[in-house]
């Protein structure tokens, strides 16, 4: 039977831009709260790790003793959604890290980052989503990331028309280099929220 409760999610308010996550997803009717601590972590069904910095993110996750519960809730299955810095700390490998960056894995990709330069070389585009179909994703790419590499058990689903991948998930777990909270692009919240239920 599927639950008819308000899926309980968590933004990981560590640093980056945290509310434009809350205010989508809370616009999607979810029961959304700020995760600093581990018992915050525990309360919620889905993590939602925004844009920022990825080495400033990794640093205060340590910091706040948040690493390994964040790994330890992702290798029981909770659904995650990282966006840009998000992505970057859920790949399984990063180029161009700073000395002793660190992520929490679990998609099975290498993932470059600031692939497109500094803050002047963003960049919006339209994008085409197949498991979305029509219309396309209008995407932002802020100081974004690239997935170099895909491994058996990720699966692309976005790319720019020259075939670099933007987006990717991997069971329960969902990243894009873009930002889709800023634009009002709502599908790749609906798409974690359904593996939110899907798990709880």
């Amino acid at each position: 039977m599927v639950s008819t409760a308000r899926p309980r999610v968590g933004v990981l308010a560590l640093q980056g831009d945290v509310r434009e996550h809350v205010a989508a997803l809370r616009a999607l009717d979810a029961e959304v709260s700020l995760v600093r601590r581990p018992e915050e972590l525990a309360a919620i069904d889905g993590l939602v790790l925004p844009g920022g910095e990825s080495s400033v993110i990794d640093k205060l996750s340590r910091s706040f003793a948040m690493r390994e519960p964040i790994i330890a809730a992702r290798e029981a299955g909770m659904p995650m959604y990282g966006t840009c810095a998000g992505l970057i700390l859920l790949a399984d490998r990063i180029r161009d890290g700073i000395t002793g960056q660190q992520t929490f894995g679990g998609l099975d990709v290498i993932v470059r980052r600031n692939a497109f330069g500094s803050q002047v070389d963003s960049f919006e585009t339209d994008l085409e989503v197949p498991v979305f179909g029509e219309p396309p994703v209008h995407a932002v790419f802020i100081r974004a990331p690239l997935v170099e590499q895909v491994g058996e058990r990720a699966e692309a689903i976005a790319a720019l028309p020259d075939g670099r991948v933007v987006a990717v998930r991997q069971g329960p777990l969902l990243g894009t280099s873009f930002h889709p909270e800023v634009t009002g692009e709502t599908r790749f919240h609906e798409l974690f929220l359904e593996a939110v239920r899907a798990a709880s």
